[in-house]
C-alpha cells in the first residue's frame, strides 16, 4: 500500500495542522495496514490514537507510546500506527489526536478502516407450507461479511427481480425485497409462489455464498378444517349447558348449599358476670 501525499485535514485549534493520506482505508483480515497522521505547527507535539466502533471506544495510543493492549501487532511511528496484522474486530473509526503540552495547540483527524471479510454460508428461515392470501415473510441473514453483505433471492433457480410485474416468471407474484436486511415479503402470497428458494450474500470481497434450497408450498385455506373445529367447539360448548341445567333442574346445587349451611357452627357466647348488687336485687325477687 503505497503512501498517498498528505492531503486531509480535519479538526484544529492553535496554529498546528493536522493530515492524513487515507480518510478511508480497506485492507484483506490478516494483512497488515498502516494508517497515516503527519502534522505540522506543534513544537513539543504528544500523539494520541483512539478506536471507536458502535459503544465501544479504546485508547491505542497515549503520549507517543502504544497501549498495552495493542502492544504486540501495533508500533507508533511519527507518520501513523502500523498493525502488523488486523481481524474483523479492528473494523472502525481511528482518531489520531495532536496537542502540544499546553493544551492551546491541538488537531485531530479521523480515518475510517474496513477490515475486508468475505460472507459466510447465509442462513434462511422459509415456511415448508404457507397459506395463500396471508403475508409471508422469508428471512436471510449472514454475520461474517465485512463490509455487512447484501441478499438476493432465487426461485427455482432463478434470480428474483426487485419489481416482479417486470418479468413474466414472477409476474403472478407480489412482493417486496430488501437486499440489504434479507427480507423477502410476499403480500399477499400467491398460488405462482409455490417453489425452491434461496438465498445469496455477497458484500463485494471473495465469493458469494449460497443457503440451502427450501421448498415453500402456497396452500389453500383450510375452510372444511375451520367449519369441523368450530362444530366440535359448539358440541362442547351445548355439553357444557346441558350440564349445568341438569344440575340444576335435580337440585344438586340446592343440595350443595343446605349442606354448607348445615354444616356452620353455632358459637355459644357466655353472658356476662353479674355484679354483687344485681345478684342480690334478683335473690329478693325470687324470694
Amino acid at each position: 500500500m503505497g503512501e498517498v501525499a498528505p492531503g486531509y485535514v480535519s479538526l484544529v485549534l492553535g496554529k498546528g495542522s493536522v493530515y492524513t493520506s487515507s480518510p478511508e482505508v480497506q485492507v484483506p483480515e490478516n494483512n497488515p495496514v498502516k494508517l497515516y497522521c503527519t502534522y505540522s505547527g506543534f513544537s513539543s507535539p504528544r500523539v494520541e490514537w483512539k478506536f471507536g466502533h458502535g459503544d465501544t471506544t479504546s485508547l491505542v495510543c497515549y503520549n507517543n507510546q502504544i497501549t498495552a493492549s495493542y502492544a504486540d501487532r501495533v508500533t507508533f511511528s511519527t507518520s501513523g500506527i502500523t498493525f502488523s496484522s488486523v481481524t474483523r474486530e479492528d473494523t472502525g473509526t481511528y482518531t489520531c489526536m495532536v496537542t502540544e503540552d499546553n493544551g492551546n495547540n491541538y488537531g485531530e483527524v479521523h480515518i475510517q478502516l474496513t477490515v475486508l471479510v468475505p460472507p459466510s454460508k447465509p442462513t434462511v428461515n422459509i415456511p415448508s407450507s404457507a397459506t395463500i392470501g396471508t403475508r409471508v415473510v422469508l428471512t436471510c441473514s449472514e454475520q461474517d461479511g465485512s463490509p455487512p453483505s447484501e441478499y438476493s433471492w432465487f426461485r427455482d433457480g432463478v434470480p428474483m427481480p426487485e419489481d416482479p410485474k417486470n418479468t413474466r416468471a414472477f409476474i403472478n407474484s407480489s412482493y417486496t425485497l430488501n437486499h440489504k436486511t434479507g427480507e423477502l415479503i410476499f403480500s399477499p402470497l400467491t398460488t405462482a409462489d409455490t417453489g425452491e428458494y434461496l438465498c445469496q450474500a455477497q458484500n463485494g470481497f471473495g465469493k458469494s455464498m449460497s443457503s440451502d434450497s427450501i421448498h415453500m408450498e402456497a396452500v389453500e385455506l383450510n375452510v372444511g378444517g375451520i367449519v369441523a373445529a368450530v362444530f366440535v367447539t359448539l358440541i362442547l360448548l351445548g355439553v357444557l349447558i346441558f350440564g349445568i341445567w341438569f344440575a340444576y333442574s335435580r337440585g344438586y346445587f340446592e343440595r350443595a348449599k343446605k349442606k354448607t349451611s348445615s354444616g356452620k357452627k353455632v358459637i355459644y357466647s357466655q353472658p356476662a358476670a353479674r355484679s354483687e348488687g344485681e345478684f342480690k336485687q334478683t335473690s329478693s325477687f325470687l324470694v
